[in-house]
């Protein structure tokens, strides 16, 4: 009997000690104090945690040229979307694999190809355009841009970045953002933003960061990022200006499709990026002139017309293509009127190509198809 007592009061004890609790002074009776216990979930995120830095440590433990041979064999297998997520994910695995990545991986200058969010950053392709489109969603005032996967009239597209237009007093602003559903000023996902004057004539471009070295945020009211410093320190509290987009007024209503100029600072020798997710900015930046291509009047279809190569289906007064003045002394070789740098078209309801090459960024041409959105009655 008495060895089952002592049997009993053990495991008293020990159920006790796991429950969290024991007796006070040792012994029977008194108060009982309570002892820290470790929630099952938060043991659990600990060894997860764990394995995940053992995981880490034995995937950076590869030879560096076994690891640049392994990302050129992911990248040289991974030309187009959806499999050159196979780059990401491979730069995702540790800070030695991000390294070996953005060392394989060529801006879309050379490759001709979009990988990480630091592209849409830098300048397209040189030899051929890069095939995007815009869709809008007129209920919420929301654009969102994809990357053309095939030679289809729209296809389902890797998207790229979103938009939303927002009426500020007399003025009205895109919000610019790498989340569809993250369209904050203040967000880490906040890529910049496009503002148009009263008469939505005339728009400035903002990016979020600095496009080369000793730039300046504008100083304007307007242009800072509302309350960014106290929802993220790391984030940039104001806006970069890095264009200008006007429209000629037409006063006089004469026969003519818009007419549009445009200034943009471009990168002048900018190469990939020391992080796939961070913009870094370049030393040099060179301000580019453009203006819209011309059209010609075709009599039997009575109706102003321009050769979109098969990109463009639908007539538009929005409908656009920017070239470079002949002349221009420019360091990318553009300057001869007849190289398209953008053209915007429609082809659906609610559906535009987007064709860009260098010098302007994704994030650039975006912007600047935005602002030939929205009526503009002192230039039609």
């Amino acid at each position: 009997m008495d060895l089952w007592r002592r049997s009993s009061s053990c495991l008293s004890s020990i159920s006790h000690s796991s429950l969290g609790w024991a007796p006070a002074g040792g012994g029977g009776g008194g108060e009982s104090k309570v002892s820290p216990e470790i929630a099952p979930a938060e043991a659990r995120e600990e060894e997860v945690e764990e394995e995940e830095e053992a995981d880490e440590e034995r995937w950076s433990r590869l030879l560096p040229e076994l690891l640049t041979e392994i990302m050129r064999r992911v990248d040289a297998g991974a030309e187009r979307w959806p499999p050159r997520r196979d780059v990401v994910a491979c730069a995702c695995v540790c800070r030695r694999w991000r390294d070996a990545a953005v060392s394989v991986v060529r801006p879309p200058l050379e490759c001709g190809r979009i990988t990480f969010p630091s592209s849409l950053k830098q300048p397209g392709p040189r030899d051929a355009p890069m095939h995007c489109f815009i869709r809008r969603n007129k209920k919420n005032s929301t654009f969102y841009l994809y990357l053309s996967l095939t030679q289809a009239l729209p296809d389902k597209g890797k998207f790229l970045l979103a938009a939303q237009r927002f009426r500020n007093r007399a003025h009205t602003e895109y919000i610019i953002s790498y989340d569809c559903d993250d369209l904050f000023p203040g967000s880490n996902s906040y890529v910049g933003k496009l503002r148009s004057d009263f008469l939505g004539t005339k728009f400035m471009i903002y990016d979020s960061q600095p496009p080369y070295d000793g730039a300046k945020p504008s100083r304007s009211q307007s242009s800072r990022r509302l309350a960014s410093k106290q929802i993220n320190p790391n984030v940039s509290g104001g806006n970069f200006e890095v264009g200008e987009v006007s429209y000629k007024f037409n006063f006089l209503k004469s026969r003519g499709p818009r007419r549009m100029q445009c200034s943009i600072h471009c990168p002048v020798g900018q190469d990939t990026a020391s992080d796939p997710w961070k913009e870094k900015p370049v030393s040099t930046s060179s301000s580019l002139a453009l203006k819209n291509k011309a059209p010609r009047w075709h009599e039997h279809l009575q109706c102003w017309c321009l050769n979109f190569h098969g990109r463009v289906t639908v007539a538009s007064v929005k409908n656009f293509q920017l070239v470079a003045p002949a002349g221009t002394s420019d360091p990318w070789g553009v300057g001869d009127e007849e190289t398209v740098i953008l053209q915007f078209g429609k082809i659906e309801d609610d559906a535009f190509t987007m064709d860009y090459r260098q010098p302007l960024s994704a994030f650039q041409a975006f912007a600047i198809c935005l602002t030939s959105f929205g009526t503009k009655l002192a230039c039609e």
